[in-house]
């Protein structure tokens, strides 16, 4: 199938592009908030400061991007292969499971440095392994991908809340949670690390789970560029008929890459579970898995797009909960919205303005030959 774009260079396809559709969601969600009667450069200011106008503050942010980190990579994975993984809610419920029970068998008798390398295999070993029945069943019986993940999500919330209420729950609480973690299953915080630059993260769950996202944003990008299976993963997406032509099979490049894929949404449960909740309890995903599909697509489905991305999203999350403190008017529901156009402008309409300035290279690059070629002459 021919590109129907003109191929753009590299600087512009990751960088120039998301910009522009960055800086149009925001201007029409400055009209929005004009619209309620409050000023939009208000807004902008109440925004960016509380993201990032304390270390508090920042810390929050960076709380909230490393869990979108997780679901943003886990994505990306997935649609490298031509997959479109849409239940990252589910794998990250299942795999909360996989750290919870790993927290409640050794949190007593284990320091953290010991139980957390055990509750990143469990959240793996969990999310993946709900991640491998769609990646099965799309191999094998040609079920389709988007509808298998979005089912599995609805039968792993029903599994939660069954855990939370008959099994996990501990005898005389009410409450749909697990009991308290013990010190061996609680993270501790990288509050050394914004301490360099002298911010102090206050009471925020900032902790090392961000330093596995970051590392696992620098495994996918090692998987998928300078690996065998990555370059199989990649023509598979790019042409599945061209794949099977070379002899890569394609229901194991599928169940393979739906594994990584979920693996890396249970590896998100670390983060509120192990660090800032300490328990395990009912929606600790808070529809991260949805903005994982986000991130991932204003990132390009690229590591070094994803962390920025996902640190946009943090800053919404945080700067978001501040202008609904500081502008009644604007509720949390505008809030929602403006998340909404961002992800509208970067997803759906992320090739709105690609036409255009595709043409503007072309010209660009027209005009150069021309003069180079009259320079020639």
């Amino acid at each position: 199938m021919s590109n129907p774009y003109a191929k753009l260079p590299g600087w512009a396809e990751y960088g120039l592009i998301p910009l522009v559709n960055l800086v149009v969601a925001f201007l029409v969600a400055g009209l929005v908030v004009l619209l309620v009667g409050e000023s939009p450069l208000e807004a902008a200011y109440h925004l960016i400061n509380g993201a990032f106008g304390r270390g508090e503050y920042i810390g929050f942010t960076l709380y909230y991007a490393t869990t979108f980190i997780f679901t943003g990579l886990a994505v990306a994975v997935a649609s490298h292969a031509g997959l479109f993984n849409i239940g990252g809610e589910g794998q990250a419920y299942v795999g909360g499971i996989g750290v919870a029970l790993v927290c409640l068998w050794l949190d007593r008798v284990m320091p953290w440095y010991v139980v957390f390398p055990l509750a990143i295999l469990g959240s793996a070993a969990f999310g993946a392994l709900w991640a491998f029945l769609p990646g099965w069943l799309q191999a094998k019986r040609g079920s389709h991908i988007v509808i298998t993940t979005i089912m599995f999500n609805f039968i792993a919330s029903s599994l939660m809340v069954y855990l939370l209420t008959r099994v996990l729950k501990p005898l005389g609480s009410m409450a749909p949670q697990t009991r308290t973690f013990e010190a061996g299953g609680q993270l501790p915080k990288l509050d050394w690390l914004l301490g360099i630059f002298g911010l102090d993260i206050g009471n925020a769950p900032f902790n090392i789970s961000f330093l596995l996202a970051l590392l696992a944003a620098f495994g996918c990008w090692l998987l998928i560029w300078r690996t065998r299976l990555g370059y199989e993963m990649r023509v598979m997406g790019h042409s599945p008929s061209a794949a099977r032509y070379a002899g890569i099979k394609d229901a194991r490049i599928t169940v393979i890459a739906m594994m990584i894929s979920g693996g890396l949404c249970g590896m998100m449960a670390l983060n509120p579970i192990m660090g800032e909740q300490f328990r395990m309890q009912l929606d600790f995903v808070q529809g991260a898995g949805f903005v994982g599909i986000a991130v991932a697509l204003m990132g390009r489905s690229h590591p070094a797009g994803i962390i920025p991305a996902a640190i946009l999203f943090g800053m919404l999350y945080q700067g978001g909960a501040e202008i609904a403190f500081e502008m009644p008017t604007i509720s949390r529901d505008m809030i929602v919205i403006i998340q909404g156009l961002v992800i509208l402008f970067a997803g759906a309409l992320e090739n709105m303005f690609r036409p255009a300035i595709g043409r503007i290279f072309a010209s660009v690059a027209s005009s150069r030959s021309a003069s180079s070629a009259a320079k020639g002459a």
